[in-house]
């Protein structure tokens, strides 16, 4: 096994300590933005990322009553609870008890406990049973780095959506090869990458968009906690505020151009 190799198997088996360390600085304040868009951001970027994603996502949100969803890397449940309070059955997985937890508690406290349950699972070992009409992921492949483990959660996924169904997968994904933003626990495929693998687990993308197709904060985030605290912030808005008229207006145009694009994806018909 090379270093390489083991970087990722020491990252895939620290990842659900990561996230529930993630989850218990910043889950429970204010939105859950802090723990579940952009880790420990000021509010106000994370704000900025939710509502280009919510933009993004938007015509694969609306769902008719009784439609079996399920939200994978749910997180605090912003999703999870969006989709139930139009009339869907969620069932929302997380690699977080705490995030579970709050999720949990956000939804009794918004009236939508019966039309929500969240559970514990990891994707590369996902097993509930039945089929869903909707799944619905949102930047959570990008952080499982070892290769046959993403694979693995890829093509379980497929196993669990209904015939008729639908996939909607948004992550990071850049038209040309880029790690500059990569870390251990985040890597930035190309959108033709995923397309190779989403065919391989015998799913059909028949539409790709885009969200985020402005440069001015990928450009700054390698750089952001170098600089100094007062002159980061200072840069950190000037960006966020650059680039959300261009990601409002422009994200679904500009998809090539987009850090995060969705797939839509089918399972492929059976011959």
């Amino acid at each position: 096994m090379t270093a390489g190799q083991r970087a990722m198997r020491d990252a895939g088996a620290a990842a659900p300590a990561y996230w529930e360390q993630r989850a218990q600085r910043f889950a429970g304040r204010g939105e859950g933005l802090q723990a579940v868009c952009s880790y420990g951001m000021p509010l106000f970027y994370n704000r900025a990322i939710h509502v280009t994603q919510r933009l993004a996502l938007a015509r694969w949100l609306e769902v008719a009553p009784g439609t079996r969803v399920l939200d994978v890397g749910c997180g605090v449940g912003r999703w999870s609870r969006a989709l139930a309070h139009r009339g869907a059955l969620v069932t929302g997985v997380d690699l977080s008890p705490t995030m579970l937890s709050e999720a949990r508690r956000r939804a009794d406290q918004e009236g939508l406990g019966d039309r929500c349950r969240f559970q514990e699972a990891d994707l590369a070992k996902l097993s509930l049973g039945h089929p869903f009409d909707l799944i619905l992921g949102v930047t959570v492949l990008q952080h499982i780095m070892d290769s046959s483990r993403l694979q693995e959660a890829v093509r379980r996924l497929a196993g669990h959506l209904a015939p008729q169904g639908r996939m909607v997968l948004m992550e990071a994904a850049p038209t040309r090869a880029t790690s500059r933003c990569d870390t251990a626990i985040f890597n930035a495929r190309t959108s033709d990458e995923y397309l190779s693998l989403f065919a391989c687990a015998g799913l059909r993308c028949e539409a790709v968009g885009g969200c985020d197709p402005a440069p001015f904060k990928l450009m700054l985030l390698p750089y952001y906690r170098r600089l100094p605290a007062p002159v980061g912030l200072l840069a950190l808005g000037l960006a966020t505020a650059a680039s959300l008229p261009v990601d409002l207006l422009a994200g679904r145009i500009l998809v090539e151009s987009s850090w995060h694009k969705v797939f839509v994806l089918r399972r492929e018909a059976i011959s």
